[in-house]
């Protein structure tokens, strides 16, 4: 009967001791990206998303540089609005951004040629309008256009989350993941949600990480003032709960030495 007992006691602990390391053991399963692709493989990817050049919104602010033969009489037209933009989680303090604001209408404004529509254009047909504009006041204008706000905002298990002023309209979920530090090893990387503002509208999309179809979604390049987000995964969730891991460790510690006991005195 004491041996029962023992063996019992036996079966008890060792099966405490593997349920707290299960519980608290990381699946490495989904950490590495494009599992689906072998690192012996140099073949190339056939489907690759087209890459679709922003356009102009509502509230976007631009940076606009017109230069000429006589710069001192194009001055005026280059002096642009300071704005007072929202802070980032890096930066909480309010930034300045000095550009030409795009208005409920869809207009900029520039001292002496007046307004221009640019609303639903690309930056570089944004460029070659203004251009034409100038061009009945001033002669052989050179005009470089961009986007003086184009940000992206990453939240969730990365490094650095953050809002992210870019100079370059084309980039990827990959160049801002890149930015903000990579994901943490409690990001779910199967399941990056991407979400974007269409015509008023939220849209949503999902992007996986661990497969080379990522390429050739609609979501791979990012647009201006997209949010990107990534989702902790069950082992976050775990690691939340380490203090009661730590209780019932303790608990199960008491239990055990308390059944040892008791089968001594058996």
């Amino acid at each position: 009967m004491k041996n029962k007992v023992k063996g019992s006691a036996f079966t008890v602990i060792v099966l405490a001791l593997a349920v707290l390391l299960l519980d608290s053991c990381v699946n490495t399963k989904h950490v590495a990206y494009f599992q689906n692709m072998s690192l012996n493989d140099s073949s190339k990817i056939d489907t690759v998303a087209k890459y679709i050049e922003p356009v102009i919104q509502i509230d976007d602010i631009l940076s606009i540089n017109i230069i000429t033969a006589d710069p001192q009489s194009i001055e005026i037209v280059n002096q642009a609005t300071t704005l007072q933009a929202i802070g980032t989680s890096t930066s909480p303090t309010r930034q300045e951004i000095t550009g030409f604001p795009v208005d409920k209408n869809g207009d900029i404004e520039l001292a002496i040629v007046g307004k221009i529509h640019v609303l639903g254009l690309t930056t570089y047909q944004a460029k070659e309008l203004i251009r034409e504009k100038v061009s009945k006041d001033f002669k052989n204008p050179n005009v470089n256009v961009r986007f003086a706000n184009f940000k992206i905002s990453v939240l969730g298990e990365v490094t650095r989350p953050a809002s992210y002023s870019l100079p370059n309209e084309k980039v990827s979920i990959l160049d801002v993941l890149s930015l903000a530090g990579d994901l943490t090893i409690y990001g779910k990387r199967e399941n990056i949600a991407v979400i974007r503002d269409n015509h008023g509208k939220k849209e949503i999309g999902r992007l996986n990480l661990n497969s080379t179809e990522l390429f050739a979604s609609p979501f791979y390049y990012l647009k201006q003032n997209d949010v990107v987000y990534v989702e902790p995964n069950k082992a976050k969730v775990i690691s939340l709960n380490s203090a009661a891991r730590t209780t019932a460790a303790v608990t199960i510690s008491a239990i055990s030495t308390l059944v040892l006991i008791f089968t001594r005195i058996w």
